[in-house]
């Protein structure tokens, strides 16, 4: 009989990554976002991120460049993906 416990766990590793690595279809909302969400999108590094966490809160998505915190050709990769919610008062 053969021994698929040990290729099992490698099957669904592979699944796992498959799945997180497929793009969602609801934008990102950059006020809520977690780190590792905004890295996942184009051209995010940590630098990036760490100014997109710091300038929070946004009220609209273009702030991004307006305030300074992304340059415009980085912004450009990403304006379709994301989405500045109001926060609640």
């Amino acid at each position: 009989m053969p021994r698929f416990p040990r290729i099992f766990p490698i099957l669904t590793l592979g699944a796992t990554l498959a799945f997180a690595a497929q793009p969602t279809s609801e934008p990102l909302d950059i006020n809520t976002a977690t780190p590792t969400q905004l890295k996942a999108l184009p051209g995010m590094g940590d630098a990036y991120v760490r100014r997109i966490i710091e300038g929070r809160p946004y009220t609209a998505k273009n702030q991004l460049v307006a305030r300074g915190v992304l340059p415009q050709p980085a912004y450009d990769k990403i304006s379709s993906r994301i989405v500045a919610k109001r926060p609640a008062h």
